[in-house]
C-alpha cells in the first residue's frame, strides 16, 4: 500500500505572525491520519525571505511531530538560493533524498592513472 500524501499551500507572502497559524492548520490536517508525505506548495512565493524559510522549517517540524515527511517540490530559484545560503536546501527542497541514498550508481568507479602512487 502506498504512503498517503497531501498538499499544503503557503501563500505568496508570509508574516511572522502567520507561522503559528500555518503550523496549527497543518497539525489539524495531519491529526488522526496515517503517516505519509506533505508536499508544501510554494509556487506563489515570488520573493522569499527569512520569514518564509522560518515558516517552512517550522512546518517541517510540525509534520515530523506527526510522523509525516515534509517536502517542498516546487521551490523556485530565489527560494532555492536562499535555502542553499542558509544550509537548508537538502533538508527542505530535495524531496525523498536521504544522506544514505546518495551513493554512486552501481558500476561507476573512479578512474586513475596507474602511474600515480596510491594516496
Amino acid at each position: 500500500m502506498a504512503a498517503a500524501g497531501i498538499s499544503f499551500t503557503v501563500g505568496a507572502a508570509v508574516a511572522r505572525a502567520d507561522i503559528p497559524v500555518l503550523c496549527a492548520d497543518l497539525a489539524d490536517l495531519l491529526r488522526g491520519r496515517p503517516p505519509g508525505t506533505v508536499a508544501c506548495e510554494v509556487a506563489a512565493v515570488a520573493s522569499p525571505d527569512l520569514v518564509t524559510v522560518e515558516a517552512l522549517a517550522r512546518l517541517r517540524l510540525t509534520a515530523r511531530r506527526h510522523g509525516w515527511r515534509f517536502v517542498v517540490p516546487d521551490a523556485g530559484p530565489p527560494l532555492l538560493r536562499l535555502l542553499a545560503l542558509l544550509g537548508l536546501a537538502e533538508v527542505l527542497a530535495e524531496p525523498g533524498r536521504q544522506p544514505e541514498q546518495r551513493e554512486e550508481p552501481v558500476g561507476v568507479q573512479e578512474v586513475g592513472d596507474l602511474g600515480d602512487p596510491p594516496a
